[in-house]
């Protein structure tokens, strides 16, 4: 019913992670390989080749100030290299140093509940996402408790309720009222019961819509009085495809409830990837895990040469 729930044919052959990134990241590789190649196959990095390649990193959402920054690193460790160094080689390093910021370990701390909060614009993912994190955690050994805190969308609801229903996991939701109350109720719901994390899900809002973006501050603030260092983590799921908007996204979300990471989803659609150098250049909020398909296992924490060697495949000649 829902796309989490989706898995491979049960005589499909299992692919690895790293095969399912490549393949999830095969639009995005295919454009800025291609026009990579097309600047730097010469290997020989003139203003001709550094033009173009500037062209090619601006269409794969890489942003001004991203982009900019890539190339004056790519220069210098040209200089640094000599003549003969391949600039592909030295750009994929350079785009690792670049994307080396968003990379920290999610760790669950030892809080109990360990309340981790969930934002995002309607579209984003993010109840999916949610579902896909919360298997992710019990393969971790950590007991999940789900917080609809989405009361007036259904399909939301339904989501989580779903989810719960086959894997174990409790779901607390009410249809209505008051999205704050809901959280306040799970948290003490997780402590009676001894559950390890609380995955608080929250309605799906613009970063322009202020009495939602108030909602979102109440409900980080009743999350407080359920449990005093609550929410532990904070995280943004956005959409890859919105492009440069997920720049604006992630200042806005930050600058209303203080972001811990983020979660970057539909990197197998038409996203050009680019949009992670962006934030790491601009808005550096740790990036907490990818997601890359429908299958419950495509939501993966974020390596940043893993990524790279993903999007930018290394020369062949």
């Amino acid at each position: 019913m829902f796309d989490f729930f989706k898995s491979s044919p049960p005589d499909a052959p299992k692919r690895s992670w790293t095969e399912r990134l490549k393949s999830g990241l095969t639009a995005s590789r295919d454009r800025l390989s291609g026009a990579v190649t097309q600047a730097l196959g010469r290997r020989t990095l003139d203003a001709e080749a550094l033009d173009e390649l500037e062209t090619a990193l601006l269409a794969a959402d890489v942003g001004v100030d991203a982009t900019a920054a890539l190339l004056a690193d790519l220069k210098a460790r040209h200089r640094a290299a000599g003549s003969d160094a391949d600039p592909r080689v030295l750009l994929r390093e350079a785009l690792v140093a670049q994307l080396a910021p968003l990379e920290k370990p999610f760790t669950i701390g030892p809080e109990r509940p360990y309340v981790i909060m969930l934002a995002g614009v309607n579209g984003a993912g993010k109840t999916t996402s949610i579902g896909k994190l919360a298997k992710w955690l019990q393969g971790q050994g950590l007991s999940v408790l789900l917080a609809a805190g989405d009361t007036f969308r259904a399909a939301a609801r339904e989501q989580l309720a779903v989810w719960g229903e086959r894997n174990g996991v409790t779901v607390i939701a009410q249809q209505g009222g008051d999205p704050a109350a809901v959280m306040y109720d799970a948290v003490s719901a997780a402590r009676a019961r001894g559950i390890d994390v609380v995955l608080a899900d929250t309605a799906g809002r613009l970063p322009t819509q202020a009495h939602l973006m108030d909602e979102l501050r109440k409900i980080r603030r009743v999350l407080a009085k359920a449990e005093p260092t609550a929410p532990h983590a904070v995280l943004l799921v956005v959409d890859a495809n919105t492009g440069q908007n997920a720049l604006a996204q992630v200042k806005a979300f930050d600058a209303a409830v203080g972001l811990t990471g983020l979660v970057v989803t539909k990197l197998d659609g038409t996203a050009r990837g680019g949009v992670v150098a962006a934030i790491a250049r601009q808005h550096p909020v740790p990036l907490a895990f990818i997601g890359v398909g429908e299958q419950v296992d495509d939501l993966r924490p974020f390596a940043a040469r893993e990524f790279v060697d993903a999007l930018l495949p290394p020369a062949t000649d």
